[in-house]
């Protein structure tokens, strides 16, 4: 039995009854990757029909299929293809949840960052809405920098505010995925560019790890001071989600059953009911981060834990936390 299988074992230890099962829901963070462990539209497809109403997806760039025969700068639109190509084939199943956005990536660094935006929009066919240039660094080697390998203070450079520029021209949306401790930096892009409609990946990424494994509530409080200044710009939206990644130290991955959506509440709903006081139902969009997320919790668990969290909301409010608000950032 591979480890894949295994793990899937492991998940279907904990089922639960679907909650409000009729809730149309965007899903507007996941990814898609072949592979050895690979996750692709029918993999997808299996979270997706596992009892919540899934009508739409984003799919976020990871660094898939990109392309080899051309300039370095350009080989990301590689992945804007992949997906693109399984969007399509997911039109042939229009009952089911639909990829209707990509979000990619470009090194904002380049000298040609217009022109190679202009290739992912011509090869994404409408789907294509913007990109993600990740910029989570920190210090100690206990703790890996994001997948595009950063430098420090990436997104202070002067080089990359103009790249941030050619978004905002071509009304384009930017995904900020950074470290805990780095919200500041994108409070200021946010006053740089205030037209530049901008989404915080999960919670910037609290870190629960190595040295900041027994800082839990200190990182709290500063979060919520960083967060009560990022809130002031009226362009920045709140992915809520993401936060069961080993990096996050909940260690649900370890536990010899993974966690019931109450387990998930108890442990992380501060994070989800301060974002949501914060900056309002209407720029918060909860998201599964899936299969990244899968590896601590089923698909189906979290967004009951998602629905308990939001329960004492009015309807209005849910209909911005699991579908409007995803629908108006993404312009779906």
């Amino acid at each position: 039995m591979s480890a894949l299988e295994d793990h899937l074992i492991w998940l279907k230890q904990v089922k639960e009854d679907i909650l409000d099962p009729e809730r149309p829901i965007i899903d507007p963070h996941h990814h898609l990757w072949p592979g050895e462990l690979p996750y692709l539209l029918d993999d997808l497809w299996k979270d997706t029909d596992d009892g919540h109403n899934i009508k739409k997806t984003v799919f976020i760039e990871c660094s898939q299929e990109y392309l080899s025969d051309l300039d370095e700068s350009f080989q990301p639109v590689g992945e804007t293809i992949f997906v693109r190509d399984i969007a399509l084939e997911a039109k042939n199943q229009p009952d089911k949840a639909q990829i209707s956005g990509i979000v990619g990536h470009v090194d904002l660094h380049a000298n040609n960052v217009s022109d190679v935006l202009d290739r992912h929009l011509e090869e994404g066919h409408g789907l294509f809405k913007g990109i993600r240039h990740a910029g989570g660094w920190d210090h100690h080697d206990e703790i890996g920098n994001s997948h595009h390998n950063p430098q420090k203070n990436l997104y202070l450079s002067d080089e990359f505010s103009e790249g941030l520029n050619e978004l905002e021209n071509k009304n384009l949306i930017f995904e900020a995925w950074q470290y805990h401790h780095q919200i500041n930096q994108v409070s200021l892009l946010a006053r740089e560019h205030p037209n530049l409609k901008i989404v915080l990946n999960h919670f910037s990424g609290p870190i629960g790890i190595g040295p900041y494994k027994d800082m839990r509530n200190e990182i709290f409080e500063q979060w919520k001071k960083d967060i009560d200044e990022l809130v002031k710009n009226k362009n920045v939206y709140a992915k809520l989600g993401g936060l069961a990644m080993p990096i996050n130290g909940y260690n649900f991955h370890k536990q010899s059953m993974p966690p019931s959506s109450d387990q998930i509440v108890e442990a992380q709903k501060n994070y989800y009911d301060y974002s949501i006081k914060s900056f309002g139902p209407e720029r918060c969009m909860f998201e599964s981060n899936f299969p990244v997320d899968k590896q601590s919790v089923s698909y189906h668990i979290i967004w009951n834990a998602f629905k308990k969290i939001s329960k004492d909301h009015t309807e209005e409010d849910k209909e911005y936390l699991f579908l409007k608000s995803a629908e108006n950032f993404y312009s779906l």
